[in-house]
């Protein structure tokens, strides 16, 4: 159920009904203040201005013609101000609606009525380095992205365009490759994995004997042009190097509970073949020219104040090929043999020039109709106390593995000194819950534009707008069950919304599909933390003002009660579940 949906339809009935154009909007709007109706047309201003009539009087021409089409869904309209038309809508109607979300099985919200292939760009590390914090926004705000499209009934096709090629393998693979030399005696399957057991450790040897060894640079050297040759000896070693780093990933996003796998990898090296020929269809078009030996696409559209084109370089005067050749290989493989509809991108701010520069080149070449959406979804910097990028205190780069660990363990610690009737292995699972969830939610309540503050004591914070405190929510409504000793299957009474709390509170879950259309249409993940928070506060001032299992409590009372707090139960699991964070019977 869609409340500003189906009021946005009965409103443009009724304007067309009035003899308003059809191109103008109802623009209906949820009530911001308490008597000013629960949602909001206001429509009439601007019909009015554009048809030279007086707005209260068409206000009044529209209430009279909305009457017969909300009989039964509203109580009350009314005219505010200079024509707004104030709703409020009927309690028993409200009461059906949030029956019906509360047994269905997916709260009543309907899959999109024109599907689309939508396109997904996230995570993409590094595979010569582990991933680090400046891995988590790009992971875990797409997956969120990934998940709730899903949900809405779109295909969504993830695509994790890790960096897997390039100058820097040549020197990596020739450091594996004598690594494992020394470990021959040792014919274990193990020896790539212990070769490669740390790989910030083995990235900077490799660079330290590139930088103090000549012979060795010169190897290097020579491995990056037999593997971009196709040599099938250093093909072999460049595939265990990527296996192995591969699966360092993937153990973070199984940590992270990420919905990325091996099949969503296609890295830079999956686009090779198709990089000479894109350059020289950009040069057949006209639109790569050579300039000091190098292919260049000069885009006057992004011109700098001084009217000089912007200069993009797709092949080097040695003839190697660049990110931005990659990155419009990728897109035309994502529109031709993914047939995409909609590419989003979540790659951080700083690269938004480049971005911009791939995309217009797209435009410019054909390789993207104009009915695609191309979408550079960028982010802000996880920044330390100090108001610099989060690095240890040493000054390095902070792995995410030893992050989530650390989020783990100081979480189970919350845990033991909350609760004393759980075992340890109950506490070790709500403490990875608790932990991976709290690293999560804290990152995605925040604008996902903005840079934040990471802060161990407000992430695990059991108060306020966090993990913790949603997930604590969860169980709470799961203890009234377990007191009441009944299911929420076993409850058949109708739902009474009878108080201000109860309409209130209806109100909010009933806006849940409006809000994930939202945050789907904006890639904005906090939209949704700020409602799940939103449906928590107002359940906690239901709960206090309206007694649930009370002594005597009406039976058909308490069971409305109950049904209403199973749906702020699963509404809070599935916006959850979302996110990529997970709940728990008991904390």
């Amino acid at each position: 159920m869609n409340i500003r949906e189906l009021l946005n339809d009965k409103v443009l009935t009724a304007m067309h009904a009035c003899g308003i154009p059809a191109d103008l909007p109802a623009l209906i709007a949820p009530g911001k203040k308490a008597g000013f109706g629960d949602y909001q047309a206001n429509c009439a201003m601007g019909a009015a201005k554009a048809m030279g009539t007086n707005p209260r009087e068409l206000a009044t021409k529209i209430v009279a013609a909305l009457q017969p089409e909300l009989e039964g869904i509203a109580d009350k309209l009314e005219i505010a101000g200079p024509g707004f038309i104030n709703i409020d809508l009927n309690p028993t109607w409200l009461g059906q609606q949030i029956a019906s979300a509360q047994t269905d099985a997916r709260l009543n919200i309907a899959s999109s009525s024109a599907p689309q292939n939508v396109v997904i760009d996230y995570s993409g590390p590094n595979l010569a380095k582990e991933m680090h914090v400046g891995h988590l926004r790009s992971t875990i705000i797409g997956d969120a992205l990934a998940r709730l499209l899903e949900f809405q009934g779109h295909n969504v096709i993830r695509q994790n365009h890790v960096g897997d090629w390039g100058t820097q393998f040549g020197m990596l693979i020739a450091q594996l490759e004598e690594e494992l030399n020394k470990k021959q005696e040792e014919q274990s399957s193990a020896n790539n994995e212990m070769a490669l057991k740390d790989l910030e450790v083995f990235y900077q040897q490799a660079k330290k004997h590139f930088d103090d060894d000549a012979a060795f640079a010169d190897k290097a050297r020579s491995y990056v042009v037999r593997l971009q040759s196709g040599d099938a000896e250093m093909l072999k070693l460049w595939q265990q190097f990527k296996d192995i780093s591969l699966k360092h990933s993937t153990e973070i996003y199984e940590q992270l509970n990420v919905t990325l796998n091996d099949e969503h990898v296609r890295g830079e090296s999956s686009y090779n073949d198709y990089l000479a020929p894109l350059v020289q269809e950009l040069q057949d078009q006209g639109l790569a020219t050579e300039s000091e030996g190098a292919q260049v696409v000069f885009l006057q559209e992004l011109a700098d104040k001084d009217g000089n084109p912007s200069p993009v370089i797709i092949q080097k005067q040695g003839g190697g090929f660049l990110y931005a050749t990659t990155d419009l290989a990728a897109l035309r493989y994502r529109v031709k043999t993914l047939n995409a509809n909609r590419i989003m991108y979540f790659i951080d701010a700083r690269q938004s020039l480049h971005m911009q520069q791939v995309f217009t080149i797209a435009r410019n070449a054909k390789f993207a109709s104009d009915n695609l959406s191309l979408e550079h979804l960028a982010f802000g910097t996880m920044m330390g106390n100090d108001g610099k990028p989060f690095k240890t205190r040493t000054g390095g780069t902070v792995k995410l593995a030893e992050l989530l660990t650390e989020a783990v363990e100081r979480a189970g610690n919350l845990v033991r000194e909350r609760s004393t009737d759980l075992s340890e292995s109950d506490i070790a699972e709500i403490a990875r819950k608790v932990g991976i969830g709290s690293v999560k939610y804290s990152d995605l309540s925040k604008t996902r534009t903005n840079d934040y503050i990471f802060s161990w004591e407000s992430m695990l914070s059991f108060e306020g707008n966090t993990a913790p405190y949603m997930q604590y929510a969860f169980t709470r409504v799961q203890s009234i069950f377990r007191k009441a000793g009944v299911t929420p299957e076993s409850l058949q009474s109708d739902i009474v919304i009878g108080t201000e709390q109860e309409k209130t509170l209806a109100i909010k879950l009933l806006q849940f599909s409006e809000v994930l259309d939202q945050v789907a249409r904006e890639a904005l993940p906090h939209l949704l933390c700020t409602y799940l928070y939103e449906i928590a506060s107002l359940y906690m001032t239901f709960y206090e003002a309206c007694p649930i299992l009370k002594e005597g409590i009406e039976p058909e009372t308490r069971d409305s009660r109950l049904r209403l707090c199973h749906l702020v139960a699963r509404t809070i699991e599935q916006g959850l579940e979302l996110l990529g964070i997970e709940v728990m019977e008991r904390m």
